[in-house]
Order: structure tokens, then C-alpha cells, then sequence
């Protein structure tokens, strides 16, 4: 069975959903929540990885944090698939022709006011990728079962905007995944189970 047929069944085959940690803005309604997409590219490998960016630490928002190639669903967008296609085109080279879709995970809402849809999609390995030096730093393939692993992740709690949030946490090498995508992650791994 190929990785992306693998990919397809265990999606299909389960749903699941983390929900906003306790503390989170819940208040806004669903239609005034800014559409976003991400891409989650698994890497079709042996052992298959996932590609993660870091973003550029001068950027206004989110500067120097781990994240999807992503952002918002715009309007010429005809769906969340094409708005991450584009994005990760953008951001750090991925070519649409190099990428097979394989299909959405639960969406994930942020308390920054986005509804974030990840896309899940197998590319292949090692391509000759290029950040956007205005957008990203660095460009990162942590493996899948790793990620996929619910023991590498940590709860924890900080302060922001006066109030207190709950988030979670992970390590990969010297990158922190923290946030949404750490959450979007620890989705996909309720999702897909272990990775073996």
C-alpha cells in the first residue's frame, strides 16, 4: 500500500477533533472568523517526514514560530486545497504539480480569530525547495511518527492578552511546534494513530 492510499484510508476511516483548550475566545461566531488554509505536506519516504517552516523572525505576527506553509483563503481562491497550494508555492517553493492531495483534517479554529482548514497532501521527498526570505527562515522535515507520537506532546499555560491560555507543545531537534500547529498536529494524530 502506497503512503498516500495509507494516508487516504485512515482519514477516511476516522474523525476526530481537538477542541479549544478551557480559557480559549470561543465567542465570536464561526462566520466572522477569517477563512485560512495550511498545507501539511508528508514527505513519501521510508520514514516520512513533514514539512515545517520557521517564519522569518521580522514578520509583524507569529515572528519566529514553527509553522505550516499557509495563510489566508483569498478571495480568487476557489477552495481551502488551492489557497494552500498557493501559499506553499509562495512561501517556500512547492510546486501544485508535486503535490498529491489526499484530504482535509478537522479545522481548526484559533483564538486570533482564524478558521484554519489543514490540507493534507504526499510530496515527494527531497525536492529542491526555496524559502521566501521575507516570509521564512528556515524549512524543517521532523518525521511523521514523531508527530503522529501523542507521549511528544506537553500541555502548557501562559499569559496573553490578559488572559491565561492553555496550548500545547512539542520539541523537534532545536524547533519549538507550539499553537495551532502543534494542535493541528496533535488533531491528525488522533486522527491517524501511531505511525509505525
Amino acid at each position: 500500500m502506497t503512503l498516500a492510499d495509507r494516508l487516504r484510508r485512515q482519514l477516511s476511516d476516522t474523525e476526530a477533533h481537538i477542541p479549544l483548550f478551557e480559557g480559549d475566545d470561543v465567542s465570536l461566531a464561526e462566520a466572522a472568523l477569517v477563512p485560512a488554509a495550511v498545507l501539511i505536506a508528508v514527505t513519501d519516504r521510508v520514514d516520512p517526514g513533514v514539512l515545517l517552516t520557521l517564519r522569518n523572525s521580522q514578520l509583524r505576527t507569529h515572528a519566529g514560530q514553527v509553522a505550516f506553509p499557509g495563510g489566508r483563503i483569498d478571495a480568487d481562491d476557489e477552495n481551502a486545497v488551492r489557497a494552500a497550494l498557493r501559499e506553499a508555492e509562495e512561501e517556500i517553493g512547492l510546486r501544485s504539480d508535486q503535490v498529491d492531495v489526499i484530504g482535509l483534517s478537522d479545522r481548526y479554529r484559533t483564538g486570533t480569530g482564524y478558521l484554519i482548514t489543514p490540507v493534507i497532501a504526499v510530496v515527494p521527498p527531497d525536492l529542491a525547495l526555496k524559502p521566501h526570505a521575507d516570509e521564512v527562515e528556515a524549512i524543517f522535515e521532523p518525521r511523521l511518527a514523531h508527530l503522529l507520537d501523542v507521549a511528544n506532546y506537553a500541555e502548557r499555560e501562559a499569559e496573553w492578552n490578559g488572559r491565561k491560555r492553555r496550548y500545547r507543545e512539542m520539541m523537534w531537534n532545536e524547533y519549538r511546534i507550539w499553537g495551532a500547529t502543534a494542535s493541528m498536529l496533535a488533531n491528525l494524530a488522533s486522527r491517524i494513530g501511531p505511525w509505525c
